[in-house]
């Protein structure tokens, strides 16, 4: 995996500091992170942990952004096992397949300590804390300046008594320079009162510059682009508006079905898994206005802003569907009215984005397995081309394609090449693999974790934001919830529904017929 930068550059980074202030108001600018760090994964034998988790710190710890000398990690879960167990566990899913080298690996998993206890026991977190105090003695780290993450790997009905226990029990003494830093992962909650619940519960325990509410989505390589493309290129600043702008896609779409993974999917659904929190920061960095600077509360400012102008959604709007076969899961109840499928259009009424539709599309057992944003563009006016083919060309898009085979490209009409002036589709095209050769693109969890030891909260959810983003959401969740709304059944391997092309060419989307982008290859 190619890293630009000496070590030292990357000590000197994960020294920097974005919160500028501790709880009581002081400066801490010129307070120096020289304490040992300790990262605590809780719920360290769960899945969640083995194949995200513990992937993403080796990936930091062979590029040199965790040092042994002075991180260690500490495993916690109530599976009892030893740490010899948890290693072996683990040490399968730490070998990606790209050749890259594992010789530090034994190394890497020494660093790696277990302690079993309740998610609720006094007498687990008491042990948790002796083993990390005991770590951060041997490493003469003075009381107060070392750093503690937790990132809680778990199911979210048991934050409140985790973080209970942590409050309680694990804390960073004092405030020289330490911290303790706490990472959840969604759901936050299955509707706004869910949520606000959540948070308060949360909040009574930690200050929000504590609380790293992680969108794995927020870390994808073509994310975090969405910033520098806006705002970094003249020619996009005049374009980006109503008045060229038809409309807008952001496309979730798996060719597999749940998987094993139907009990949980089915309390959930396609909405709140996919659409209300990882499409929805999409549509936010795509529509929101220029920040004033780069630091997190004002990027994180401007994308409350955007969700505060979003209307409530229109139920004539709305396509829900459900893939034939869901229900034949036994985890799944027969009567289950849980959408697989949802197409839902966002208008967000400010002056940028007025009569513009964001249509948010996410499905399981589709055609295709893709992630992308779809901006298309309005027509020419007073086309003197558009039958040169015989046929009209589609419009202009500019499609950025995060996952898989990562890419930009912007969807033009062309001549032909021959005699005869005769037009075509084409595009230019920015592939990642064929670009960047030889550099392998970081997963989103371990740019997220690089951010949290950081203190970088540009890439997390605030709590004011995940509240506006449930407000949105939640009168058409609870429609569905009570059956209200029907989901469609689509066959699998379809492109879902009918009737949800039938609502996006409704909206003003209209189809390129003919036309395929494919991936280069080397």
């Amino acid at each position: 995996m190619a890293v630009s930068g000496s070590s030292v550059e990357r000590n000197m980074s994960l020294s920097s500091r974005s919160d500028s202030f501790s709880s009581d108001g002081r400066d801490l600018e010129s307070v120096p992170e020289t304490g040992c760090l300790s990262i605590i994964v809780l719920g360290a034998s769960g899945d969640l942990a083995k194949k995200k988790t513990f992937p993403a710190l080796w990936n930091l710890y062979r590029q040199g952004f965790l040092q042994s000398n002075e991180v260690h990690i500490f495993g916690y879960a109530r599976t009892k096992i030893s740490d010899d167990e948890l290693r072996d566990r683990i040490r399968g899913y730490l070998v990606d397949g790209h050749g890259a080298s594992t010789d530090d690996l034994p190394q890497f998993l020494q660093l790696i300590k277990y302690v079993n206890g309740g998610y609720d026991s006094d007498e687990g977190f008491r042990l948790l804390d002796k083993a990390i105090s005991e770590h951060e003695f041997s490493k003469n780290s003075q009381e107060g300046t070392s750093r503690r993450l937790f990132y809680l790997a778990l199911p979210p009905s048991v934050y409140p008594s985790v973080c209970k226990m942590i409050r309680k029990f694990c804390m960073n003494k004092s405030d020289l320079g330490g911290w303790t830093r706490i990472v959840v992962e969604k759901p936050f909650g299955k509707d706004l009162d869910t949520s606000e619940e959540l948070s308060i519960q949360l909040g009574s325990l930690f200050d929000e510059k504590q609380l790293y509410r992680i969108d794995h989505y927020l870390g994808k390589e073509l994310v975090q682009n969405l910033l520098v493309l806006r705002f970094a290129n003249r020619f996009f600043l005049p374009l980006w508006n109503r008045d060229n702008i038809d409309n807008i896609q952001i496309v979730f779409r798996e060719d597999f079905g749940t998987e094993g993974r139907g009990g949980y999917f089915d309390e959930y659904g396609i909405i709140r898994d996919i659409i209300q929190n990882h499409l929805l920061q999409v549509l936010c960095l795509v529509a929101m206005e220029k920040p004033v600077s780069l630091r997190p509360e004002h990027i994180r400012d401007e994308k409350v802003k955007v969700l505060q102008s979003v209307l409530p959604i229109s139920y004539e709007e709305v396509v829900i569907g459900q893939y034939e076969g869901y229900k034949d899961d036994p985890t799944v109840s027969d009567k289950s009215n849980t959408p697989t499928f949802a197409t839902v259009i966002l208008r967000i009424h400010n002056e940028r984005w007025e009569g513009v539709p964001f249509i948010l599309k996410a499905g399981k057992a589709l055609n295709s397995r893709k992630a992308e944003i779809r901006v298309q563009f309005k027509d020419v006016p007073g086309d003197i081309f558009r039958f040169c083919s015989g046929v009209k060309q589609g419009r202009n898009e500019f499609v950025i394609r995060l996952q898989p085979s990562e890419a930009m490209y912007m969807k033009l009409t062309v001549k032909k090449p021959g005699l005869e002036m005769a037009t075509i589709q084409s595009e230019m095209d920015l592939s990642y693999r064929q670009r960047y050769q030889g550099v392998t693109i970081p997963e989103a969890y371990e740019r997220l974790i690089l951010d949290t030891i950081r203190g970088d909260q540009q890439h997390f959810v605030r709590r004011d934001e995940l509240k506006v983003a449930w407000e949105i959401f939640t009168p058409l969740l609870h429609k569905i919830d009570d059956g209200e709304l029907k989901p469609l059944p689509y066959k699998p391997g379809s492109r879902g529904p009918a009737e949800a092309d039938k609502l996006l060419e409704k909206a003003g989307y209209v189809q390129t017929h003919g036309y395929i982008w494919i991936p280069p290859t080397l």
